[in-house]
């Protein structure tokens, strides 16, 4: 008798149970949860070997699951193209995680996209709604899914690049005023970033930590610098610094800088400005040109065709 679509769904879900249940079982396994040789043999060669991943701790629950997911991610990555864009990206972003657990994340990303893809086709043949094309979707949504990841963190990235670029002026200047009234450089550093809620004076906060926990004002201003990673903020960073090393009023470099901020910031409203107006032709060409001259054209055809005039 030959085997429906239907009948191949069930058999799907029910081996697909099946087979989460063995693994489960097998996991529950003494032998799969022993220690490893270099765990067993490393309290008698510790002086040969490095101390390091061989402690005698017991080993957590899901390890070897998490080092297989590690290793996935470290693939993927490689895929990918590296690790240099998402690791500056996520920077940018301020998000903490580095690049191989967003590389992680990504991955189950993609997994649950497989997963919803192999519901929805399993949900579709009992329905059926089956078609051979179907068993692209759950790879089409696995795609979907990482690439979509991957966008959102370039989006998150761009969005706190602008509120960035937007307070860089208001940030110099308030410095400028405060090496003005005759304040320190790093006090001046720890008012502003005391008193704004922003993106940048967070990120001062955590520079003036870094100073006072032993880091050097030039370092904790070059480090900022590459954490952003933003053309203004270097150029800022860089001019500060060499008027540090070199004895300049800082007030003045300062007052220079958030001029050029804003004459950028200016620059790039305006080239906003004209890319919108680009936009506004979208609907003026393709929608209300069109109804216009159907309007002005269906009239004439219509009394052509009844004949009248």
């Amino acid at each position: 008798m030959p085997f429906g679509v239907n009948d191949v769904a069930y058999a799907v879900v029910l081996g697909t149970a099946l087979g989460v249940g063995v693994c489960l079982l097998m996991s529950l396994a003494p032998r799969w949860g022993a220690p490893s040789l270099a765990r067993r043999i490393a309290p008698y060669i510790r002086d040969v070997t490095d101390p390091r991943g061989l402690s005698l701790a017991p080993v957590p629950p899901g390890h070897d699951v998490a080092r297989l997911g590690r290793q996935l991610a470290e693939r993927l990555g490689r895929m990918a193209g590296g690790s240099a864009s998402v690791e500056r990206r996520l920077r940018q972003a301020g998000w903490s995680m580095d690049a191989a657990a967003f590389r992680g994340r990504q991955l189950g990303w993609a997994v649950g996209g497989i997963a919803v893809g192999g519901l929805l086709v399993i949900a579709l043949v009992l329905t059926g709604r089956g078609s051979a094309s179907l068993g692209l979707l759950p790879l089409l949504l696995a795609v979907g899914a990482a690439v979509g990841y991957d966008a959102w963190l370039s989006h998150v990235a761009r969005s706190r690049i602008a509120r960035l670029e937007e307070e860089l002026p208001t940030v110099l200047e308030f410095l400028a005023l405060c090496l003005s009234a005759g304040e320190g450089i790093l006090d001046s550093l720890r008012r502003v970033s005391g008193a704004g809620g922003g993106e940048l004076t967070a990120e001062l906060r955590g520079t003036v930590v870094a100073v006072g926990t032993g880091s050097s004002l030039p370092e904790a201003l070059a480090a900022l610098s590459r954490r952003l990673d933003m053309p203004a903020v270097s150029r800022a960073v860089d001019q500060l610094i060499a008027a540090l090393d070199r004895g300049a009023p800082l007030a003045q470099v300062l007052h220079a800088q958030a001029l050029d901020a804003r004459e950028d910031a200016k620059r790039g409203l305006i080239e906003r400005a004209g890319r919108k107006e680009i936009y506004m032709l979208v609907p003026l060409v393709f929608l209300i040109l069109p109804l216009s001259v159907l309007f002005a054209v269906f009239p004439g055809i219509f009394m052509l065709r009844l004949g009248i005039g």
